[in-house]
């Protein structure tokens, strides 16, 4: 943590670990971000502050149990979404905490937007792709729509999602 967690009041202390202990590292990153930035703390120092805390905490943080990912979870996430589901698409995501994860989306269509259903981290041995693929594809081959996924064998959290590949095969 290069000392910077030594550089934080009681107070903000406090703070972050008690967002820590609710597993919310989004909140307790930005804390140690506010008060450390004038000091010369980056937004990457500050999620390292925060991992050393989740770290610190251990098994006192309570996890949340994994999303759900057989079909019948998913498709009703996805029925629940505000618009037609046109396509499901895994991405990748990523952050100090965390790690890499995959996301599993619904694109929607009519209105034209997407819908969350799911994060998927690591299961054991296993890779956060290998476990989204197979549900993203069991997913969409129940609805009937496209999967995509375009980076399934290497992290990476800039790869085109499908409504930009479409729009480049379309000359847009």
């Amino acid at each position: 943590m290069t000392g910077w967690w030594d550089r934080l009041e009681e107070r903000t202390r406090r703070e972050v670990d008690a967002a820590v202990l609710d597993d919310r590292p989004l909140p307790a990153v930005r804390a140690v971000w506010e008060v450390l930035r004038p000091l010369g703390a980056g937004l990457h120092d500050a999620e390292l502050v925060v991992r050393g805390r989740y770290e610190a905490l251990g098994d006192r943080v309570p996890r949340r149990p994994p999303d759900p990912l057989d079909v019948p979870s998913l498709a009703a996430r996805a029925a629940a979404l505000p618009g037609r589901v046109a396509a499901i698409e895994a991405l990748w995501d990523g952050d100090t905490v965390h790690g890499w994860f995959v996301l599993l989306v619904a694109l929607l269509d009519d209105p034209e937007g997407e819908g969350h259903l799911a994060t998927v981290h690591r299961h054991g041995d296993v890779s956060p792709a290998v476990v989204a693929g197979e549900a993203g594809r069991a997913l969409a081959g129940h609805l009937g729509v496209p999967f995509h996924f375009a980076s399934p064998d290497v992290p990476d959290d800039g790869a085109p999602p499908l409504r930009t590949v479409r729009r480049l095969a379309d000359g847009a």
